[in-house]
């Protein structure tokens, strides 16, 4: 992992604010785990908890308690309604990215937030309760883990990487296509794992644990916080053809930067070819 052991900056306010929320996140998940929580579906592999509930009804409190003029996006209670002016500072909260794994008591989890002013992201807060750690990135001023400043690996080559990946809630009707770039990404590097927490797949990739990331049909809150930590951190993101990386597009590739061209190449030789075949 690539840390640069310096303590960290001063929070900003709205970064202070970040942190405290997604540490009370984290302290709410932890004091769920094992006391058999409501849990039903939003799909047919989608879940929710009471607890993704219950932490994002305590973060809109404490938005509206705070900063009134301000707007939240979450997950699970969605945006404001269009009836009112949109506000320039919107919070971007999953309550719990990685519901899955909570559910089923797998400690790969976190709470993920991000601010939004007038349209960029600027602020970041990823907090796993599980390993006590705790991302943070405030535009211009670094990625850090702790405290500790973090950067991208210097790997510069697909083959030496190891890349992480998850797949949308459509899988069920879209597994071939799903598994076939996996499989392409399979050949092409040195490993891939899917650990089910976009927003911990991308603290990774700042973190220098992976060197890069991709996936599709993601929401705002799954990589709002993950794609800022990444740039702050060194790397790059991208869409997945290489084009401008645009939130709500929820399609992504992210990287260290040194492995970034042949990700976009293997996506592109990929799909090319599935194209080709189509029309066979």
């Amino acid at each position: 992992m690539s840390i640069n052991r310096e303590a960290g900056p001063e929070p900003s306010p709205f970064l202070a604010t970040a942190i405290e929320a997604v540490r009370h996140a984290g302290r709410m998940q932890l004091e769920a785990v094992g006391t058999g929580f409501t849990v039903r579906k939003k799909g047919v592999i989608d879940l929710v908890t009471e607890v993704d509930l219950a932490i994002e009804r305590t973060f809109r409190q404490l938005v509206a308690e705070r900063y009134p003029d301000h707007d939240v996006l979450g997950e699970e209670f969605g945006a404001p309604g269009a009836a009112r002016p949109a506000a320039r500072h919107l919070w971007i909260f999953d309550p719990i990215d990685g519901t899955t794994n909570f559910a089923h008591g797998l400690p790969i989890f976190c709470s993920s937030l991000a601010l939004e002013i007038d349209g960029a992201v600027t602020v970041a807060a990823v907090y796993d309760p599980s390993r006590d750690e705790l991302f943070t990135a405030d535009r211009g001023r670094g990625a850090w883990l702790n405290g500790e400043r973090l950067t991208v690996s210097t790997n510069d080559r697909l083959v030496d990487s190891l890349l992480v990946t998850g797949f949308p809630y459509t899988v069920h009707e879209e597994a071939e296509e799903m598994l076939g770039l996996f499989g392409e990404f399979i050949s092409a590097s040195r490993a891939v794992r899917r650990l089910g927490s976009a927003a911990l797949d991308m603290c990774y990739v700042a973190a220098g644990r992976m060197e890069g990331f991709w996936e599709r049909g993601l929401g705002a809150w799954d990589i709002a916080a993950g794609a800022l930590l990444v740039e702050e951190a060194g790397g790059r993101v991208s869409d997945l053809d290489g084009g401008l990386f645009v939130l709500r597009s929820g399609r992504l590739v992210a990287s260290n930067g040194r492995v970034h061209d042949e990700m976009l190449s293997t996506i592109a030789r990929y799909t090319a070819e599935r194209a080709r075949k189509r029309t066979l």
